[in-house]
């Protein structure tokens, strides 16, 4: 696979000038986090377990150890390895597992079609796989329980990230603002640091509402500035006070170390971890910068500034073993500086509890869109800018712990064991699957995944290891908050895949639409009526629920399937898929929706216009199609389709606006061309198109087809009208209002799971008719009681 496709920027064809920009952009979105850690890494790691003593022994090992856990984790591992491993240009955990499940079939995501592998953020090159990998590859997709077990890895990587969303702000913002102990008597200090932190992260949270791009126009500089001072006071601090402080950066000093406090040395590796926290960010916030700019960026700048910053630190501390204050790094700042310095780091603090925020709401998105998180509102703060979002009760609640964090810790050391425990576990769960995508994608030899899983891993299991061994002493917070969300996640997904199941197997056949007429009391009522179902094939039971009650319907029926499939993104000429339910004068259709798991989805008025204008597009390509006015190359392919379910068709950005000419454009962009793909549920279901560019043929009328081309234009002719007429008499959008009980003769903990905790979120997140933005005049719900 060429590991470059599909990137978001090509930056072979840039200038280095635009690399540089997206670079200087990267600090204040992707470094915020990382930049600020040597605030908090040496006050965290002594602050119980070891003690900086007259031989120096303790701080050199500290600093011995920083040093190579920057190099191996964030520069080898991120910059070189990770993220290589993009999808379409996106990071982070979600692009990870949809990598993986479309190179194997290990996705646990509900209608899902084999026809979605025709879209061009899906493809990929895949080169001759290897017989080691191809085993990997069968082992994955024979057993179900691994396909679960993925899930959940992934999920526990995202609830993770969620309360490193959390934690992150407490102690970066707590951290920055405990400068002020220097300035001030210890019992001033007690009670100012506490009440100014909560009120900084409230003005943060408050502010969010305004999005990214309005608050974030001077992160970038603030970054900056934070890197060249702590830059500019390590260097200080080396010269005037250990010059000889870089022999501590030999490995040899981490034997040292560990020998003399051994356990204590173990332990306190819970608090030197804290110097890659947001290390992360680089593969997640890959999508909205290029590899180049984030490669440059941490290796010229950020991984310097930091290696100059801990070293400048541990030369100070080298020579002062005094105990007057304790260990940080505002005692290492000269007096005279000591104030701008502290207003850098709050603001710098700011910034990077910001960025953790922003990905915070994103990933939650993602795991919305994949079925895998209750329905929430998310509000696009940027129309130019993609990808920036706001979600208010995820907002609020974070506000709410996070003060609680901030008042119930009160200290870096807890603060620090919980978020150590948060970032390792993210690192652990990124190591796994990007183990997988060497091998199933990469087509790589498993010997190599496993030298990368276990080269990396043993490091993260050493410092996860010391982060859990401190349960009671803070680490006890991610854990608890992980077990909450990924019982809450894998409920929900759980109970959605099985509604899902249930609308498979209790869907209606099409000849029991066909045969509703009037001699059965059925009449069609003006208007359109938008079925919403999660089938895309079938008659889902909802409508059958709805005409045996109500014995009518609209005059054009379309039933929408609205999907994800898992990809970043799908095009906007890939988007819609339209085809026919039963013959032309039935006035019936399908039309399937499809988002990638980063994609906005558009508000109703803007969906409900643009399915009209591509449904009439279909309807014309459709005529022309059957009397061989257009003739596309692939024709043989459609013999795959069903007699019941016509053939879909990707209807793209080409109109067909009336009656065609002679001759059009001899090139011309078509939309689609027609390519034959089964459906998950049946080998028949669908024939789908895929944009290319095709050459289109006109056929020319010869006297003895006029009569047969006007009737066509007349039929088309009238079609058209009475889907523009329906569209005039009004809209309804009829959705299943449902209740899910689990079967009896289910466990214990699957009735729990469905009957008390699924139907709970339901009734207290967004409803689907507020999710799709469908106006309550419109509305028509159908009440359904799923036995699952």
């Amino acid at each position: 696979m060429d590991i470059d496709y599909g990137k978001c920027w090509d930056t072979s064809k840039k200038s280095w000038k635009s690399t540089l920009i997206l670079a200087y952009q990267s600090l204040g979105v992707v470094y915020g986090d990382l930049s600020i850690s040597p605030l908090y890494v040496y006050k965290s790691t002594f602050a119980e377990d070891i003690h900086h003593s007259e031989t120096n022994e303790e701080i050199f090992g500290v600093l011995s150890f920083v040093f190579w856990t920057l190099t191996l984790v964030p520069l080898f591992k991120y910059v070189f390895i990770v993220l290589r491993a993009d999808d379409n240009g996106e990071g982070g955990t979600f692009a990870l597992y949809s990598l993986i499940c479309r190179h194997a079939k290990v996705s646990l995501l509900p209608n899902r079609q084999v026809a979605d592998e025709a879209l061009s953020t899906y493809k990929l090159e895949h080169p001759p796989e290897t017989k080691n990998s191809s085993r990997v590859k069968l082992l994955l997709e024979k057993h179900k329980f691994l396909h679960t077990a993925l899930l959940i890895l992934v999920l526990l990587g995202t609830c993770m990230v969620i309360g490193d969303g959390l934690l992150t702000p407490a102690i970066s913002v707590f951290s920055a603002v405990s400068g002020l102990e220097l300035s001030m008597s210890r019992d001033h200090h007690q009670y100012a640091v506490i009440p100014i932190t909560c009120f900084i992260l409230v003005c943060l949270f408050a502010l969010q509402h305004y999005g990214t791009h309005r608050v974030g126009f001077c992160f970038a500089p603030i970054v900056l500035i934070w890197l060249l001072c702590i830059s500019a006071l390590g260097l200080y601090n080396i010269i005037h006070w250990n010059p000889l402080v870089y022999k501590a950066l030999s490995p040899y000093y981490m034997v040292k170390f560990l020998k003399k406090t051994r356990k204590g040395g173990w332990m306190s590796l819970g608090g030197i971890l804290l110097c890659i926290t947001g290390s992360e960010a680089m593969f997640a916030d890959l999508g909205h910068f290029s590899y180049s700019a984030i490669q440059i960026a941490f290796t010229f700048l950020v991984y310097p500034a930091l290696i100059l910053a801990y070293m400048g630190q541990a030369a100070f501390l080298s020579k002062h073993h005094h105990t007057i204050h304790k260990i940080g790094f505002y005692v290492s700042v000269p007096d005279c500086v000591r104030w701008p310095v502290l207003v850098i780091a709050i603001l710098a603090s700011v910034v990077g509890s910001q960025a953790i925020i922003s990905g915070t709401f994103s990933i939650i998105n993602q795991s919305q869109s994949l079925g895998c998180f209750p329905r929430v509102k998310v509000v696009h703060t940027s129309a130019k800018i993609h990808g920036q979002i706001y979600i208010p009760e995820i907002n609020w609640i974070l506000m709410i712990l996070c003060v609680a964090v901030t008042i119930g810790f009160r200290d870096t050391k807890h603060m620090g064991n919980a978020s150590g425990l948060a970032v390792m576990a993210v690192m652990l769960v990124t190591t796994c699957l990007t183990s997988l995508v060497i091998i199933l994608c990469w087509n790589k030899p498993p010997i190599l995944a496993l030298g990368f899983l276990l080269l990396f891993g043993s490091i993260e299991l050493l410092y996860f290891s010391a982060s859990v061994i401190k349960f009671l002493e803070g680490a006890w917070l991610p854990i608890l908050l992980a077990l909450f969300l990924v019982t809450v996640m894998f409920v929900w997904h759980y109970a959605t895949v099985k509604k899902y199941e249930y609308d498979l197997h209790n869907k209606v056949s099409l000849e029991w639409l066909l045969a509703l007429g009037p001699s059965l009391g059925i009449t069609r009522v003006p208007g359109i009526g938008l079925v919403f179902t999660d089938l895309t094939s079938g008659i889902p039971a909802n409508f059958s629920r709805f005409v045996t009650n109500l014995p009518a319907y609209h005059r054009i029926l379309v039933f929408v399937c609205v999907k994800s499939v898992p990809v970043p993104f799908v095009p906007p000429a890939e988007r819609y898929l339209v085809g026919r339910v039963g013959p032309a004068a039935h006035r019936s259709y399908r039309c399937i929706v499809r988002y990638g798991y980063r994609d906005v989805h558009q508000d109703v008025d803007s969906f409900e216009s643009e399915l009209v204008s591509k449904l009439a597009d279909f309807i014309r390509y459709d005529w022309y199609k059957t009397h061989g006015i257009i003739d596309n190359e692939d024709d043989g392919s459609r013999s795959g389709a069903s007699s019941g379910e016509c053939r879909l068709t990707v209807i793209g950005t080409l109109a067909f606006s009336g009656t065609p000419a002679f001759e059009l454009e001899d090139n011309v962009q078509l939309a689609s061309v027609s390519v034959g793909f089964p459906t998950a549920e049946s080998v028949t279901d669908v024939i789908e198109m895929r944009p290319v560019e095709r050459r289109v043929r006109f056929a020319i009328d010869n006297e003895s087809e006029v009569d047969s081309r006007e009737e066509m234009d007349t039929q088309l002719q009238e079609e058209l009208e009475d889907l523009y007429a329906a569209q005039q008499a009004g809209t309804a959008f009829v959705l299943g209002h449902s209740h899910v009980k689990a079967k009896q003769g289910s466990s214990m903990l699957k009735r729990l799971a469905i009957n008390y905790g699924y139907n709970f979120l339901r009734r207290n997140c967004r409803g689907a008719d507020v999710s799709l933005k469908v106006p309550p005049a419109s509305l028509l719900e159908v009440g359904m009681v799923y036995i699952v």
